[in-house]
């Protein structure tokens, strides 16, 4: 099963998808003027501005739950696993898939704001619902709906509660329990118990709690292991310049310890890196529709800056540690001239990736990098099963929009549930495999689909910008006199 599986995964993320997303997030890039960098004031301004009803949720709770759903288990076993499988060099892949996919953030994001639609006291919106509204493609549109369900209501929530459990383990020593009854062998994990526990909880609250809850943890998760990567850094500045020109190197097959897996470290790079940031997955726009804004590229700028933070901060923060403390998938060898180079070993796949960067933190502070790390990706990847609960409800309101949808809502909450009791059961390399594809397929459907509303997407870049060239600090949209049809919610007698 875990061959076939893999083998799956392989398919997905075939060489032409991860040049495909490359080269989707330099389109936008160049067709926005990169806004990633001439809008960055604006993204920081907007991030703290105040929603102006009691409905939805403001920008920095959308901007908080999409981080939440991006900064979580891939910025730490992600990240690891991308440096031990593709060498330092992927580091850089995973740095340019965010600068471009940033762009793709904002166009996906801003589409959602756009064809959003209220349902009670919330907003509702995402992929599917552009996909209908904007292209007119129904049974594309289910489509993405369906395999968002099945992605992060059963596939992704395992990768999450797996590296929870695994660096639990590895600090704290809490292991799985083998219990008899009746004959047969079962496994229990109580830390699957008592993450399923906290975590219904939450769910249960609905959208704005779950916005309350991702306000509040967000800041201080990612904040802390920042701050802790700041300090190793400062332990170790003298290496700065000599890292950052091993993973240049590196990128380009210029090191040669890691020429001979160029395609390599592009490969898990961008696919990593896509994992993390969730830039064109089709995730975040989800939380994206959620907020209360004025104009839809106000969100899509705010979800441009979350790829940054996730990328740019948190996985550069546990790339360098793990680059600094030399802990990662090499091992030393000393050449005839009596110096010391690294190679990647062939066992890669049968590493623990989770135990790198506890193993990086212990280098600088014996006795404390493996719990800190647990707590932190207790948080990092806690806070990411919370959004993707919401983008599988969102979908599941979206096929059954008019109808009661109690039911289907309790029966996703049972399944999401065991889904993440699940994966604190199962193997790594399994629990990884099967998000893959979950990724992996959003972002097919996803992609294609921004691809072909790209025309509309620019229409609403270039009104704000007009708007904004005009001295108007908080412009409104006013889709009619735009010529996009279907945009009922931001109909001015609506």
């Amino acid at each position: 099963m875990e061959r076939i599986i893999s083998t799956i995964s392989s398919y997905v993320w075939s060489d032409f998808f991860i040049y495909f997303c490359l080269l989707i997030g330099l389109y936008f890039s160049i067709r926005t003027g990169f806004l990633q960098v001439t809008y960055l004031k604006d993204m920081i301004r907007l991030l703290f501005l105040k929603k102006k009803s009691d409905e939805g949720i403001s920008s920095f709770q959308a901007f908080a739950l999409a981080i939440s759903g991006r900064v979580g288990t891939g910025n730490i076993v992600g990240v690891a696993t991308a440096i031990m499988m593709g060498g330092p060099g992927a580091v850089f892949w995973m740095w340019l898939i965010a600068f471009f996919g940033s762009s793709s953030a904002f166009v996906e994001s801003a589409l959602a704001q756009v064809y959003k639609q209220k349902d009670g006291n919330e907003f509702r919106g995402g992929p599917a619902y552009y996909i209908e509204k904007g292209l007119g493609v129904k049974w594309y549109a289910v489509l993405f709906a369906v395999i968002t369900i099945i992605s992060t209501g059963f596939l992704l929530p395992g990768v999450q509660s797996n590296a929870i459990s695994g660096t639990l383990a590895n600090a704290f020593n809490i292991t799985n329990e083998i219990v008899v009854i009746g004959g047969s062998e079962f496994t229990i994990s109580w830390v699957g118990l008592g993450v399923v526990a906290l975590l219904a909880i939450i769910i249960i609250g609905g959208v704005k709690r779950l916005g309350q809850a991702s306000e509040f943890i967000v800041p201080f998760m990612a904040g802390a292991y920042i701050l802790m990567a700041l300090v190793i850094i400062g332990i170790n500045i003298t290496q700065v310049p000599a890292v950052f020109k091993l993973i240049f190197t590196s990128a380009f097959g210029m090191d040669a310890a890691f020429g001979g897996i160029l395609g390599m470290a592009i490969a898990w790079g961008v696919k990593r890196g896509i994992y993390s940031n969730e830039a064109g997955q089709g995730t975040a726009p989800h939380a994206a529709a959620a907020a209360d804004v004025s104009h839809p590229a106000q969100q899509g700028l705010v979800q441009a800056f979350s790829v940054y933070v996730d990328t740019f901060l948190v996985c550069t923060a546990t790339a360098l540690m793990i680059l600094f403390a030399g802990t990662y998938n090499v091992v030393d060898t000393v050449n005839a001239n009596g110096e010391v180079t690294k190679y990647i070993v062939e066992n890669a796949s049968n590493m623990q990736a989770d135990a790198f960067t506890q193993a990086a933190i212990s280098h600088e502070f014996p006795g404390f990098g493996n719990s800190f790390v647990a707590i932190a990706l207790f948080f990092f990847a806690f806070t990411t099963i919370m959004a993707y609960y919401y983008y599988a409800e969102t979908n599941i309101a979206y096929i059954f929009k008019n109808k009661n949808k109690k039911l289907l809502i309790w029966t996703l909450r049972i399944v999401f549930l065991f889904a993440t009791y699940l994966g604190t059961i199962k193997t790594a390399k399994l629990a990884w495999d099967l998000g893959d594809i979950g990724v992996g397929l959003m972002a097919w459907v996803n992609l294609i689909a921004i691809l072909l509303l790209s025309k509309t997407a620019m229409v609403v870049w270039k009104d704000y910008v007009k708007q904004r060239k005009a001295g108007i600090e908080d412009p409104n949209f006013d889709p009619e006199s735009l010529g996009i049809k279907n945009a009922e919610f931001w109909k001015k007698d609506k």
